[in-house]
């Protein structure tokens, strides 16, 4: 049941950190906004969106962060249960190898050349 939450919450924040990257603008923005361009315009004024946004997904990134060591922690809790149960691991299973590649294809009956045959009709020489 956590582990089920806890990927809720992974991938809900992992959509609003690129929301809110999306939403930031570039470093080469303030250079018109120092001017007065655009300054009127922003909700929350000239910086202040800046120092809002950059807060509020550097947050997010460190609860993504979290989750994301939360996520690690649990797959390895059940990577050891399934150790403890005594199924066999997957990558040291060996699989015999049958018959080489080349026992595989069949020889066909060696026939005479095709000129002697006579299924292989021949047009009239003139």
């Amino acid at each position: 049941m956590l582990q089920t939450v806890i990927i809720v919450v992974h991938l809900l924040v992992a959509l609003a950190v690129i929301g809110l990257v999306l939403l930031q603008q570039g470093k080469g923005a303030d250079a018109g906004a120092s001017f007065g361009a655009g300054a009127s315009a922003t909700v929350f004024g000239s910086q202040g969106s800046a120092t809002f946004l950059s807060r509020f997904t550097g947050i997010l990134t460190a609860v993504f962060f979290v989750t994301s060591l939360g996520l690690a922690y649990f797959a390895t809790r059940q990577a050891d249960q399934v150790s403890r149960a005594g199924l066999p691991d997957p990558a040291v299973l060996e699989i015999p190898v049958s018959q080489p590649v080349e026992d595989d294809v069949p020889v066909l009956e060696s026939r005479g050349p095709a000129g002697s045959g006579g299924d292989v009709p021949q047009a009239p020489v003139q």
